[in-house]
């Protein structure tokens, strides 16, 4: 009769029992079956913007004077008489024309902005109504 003695048993136990831990280690201890996760999206709905429109500005009024050869002496009196002094800032029919075009250029630019914004708010708001 064979007998081991226990140096032999407990190598003969961690021969066995290591490699049987590696495998569940490995394994994930996924012995039940393999168990799926599902994942789902809920997407929230858009806020509306509440975005305030531009007020319309309050310009102060300009006072022009047009002043030519003809009438110089007498608009000058009459600033004089009114307490202004008198000075000129010139702009010659061309340049009058130049600054108008400017001006429309501007406005026109405002209201491709202002038409631009709209659009994203009609493309923001819309697009989260439909789903």
């Amino acid at each position: 009769m064979y007998i081991m003695n226990k140096d032999k048993t407990y190598r003969l136990a961690w021969i066995v029992a290591v490699p049987l831990m590696v495998c569940i280690l490995l394994s994930g201890c996924s012995i039940g079956g393999e168990k799926k996760i599902k994942i789902f999206q809920v997407e929230e709905p858009r806020q509306k913007l509440n975005l305030p429109k531009p007020e319309a500005l309050d310009l102060e009024k300009v006072r022009w004077i047009v002043i030519n050869s003809k009438n110089a002496e007498e608009v000058f009196k009459k600033l004089e008489e009114e307490g202004i002094d008198p000075v000129l800032f010139g702009l010659t029919d061309k340049d009058f024309e130049i600054l108008a075009k400017n001006f429309a250029q501007i406005r026109q630019k405002l209201q491709e902005t202002n038409n631009l914004l709209e659009e994203y708010k009609k493309y923001y708001e819309d697009s989260g109504n439909t789903q």
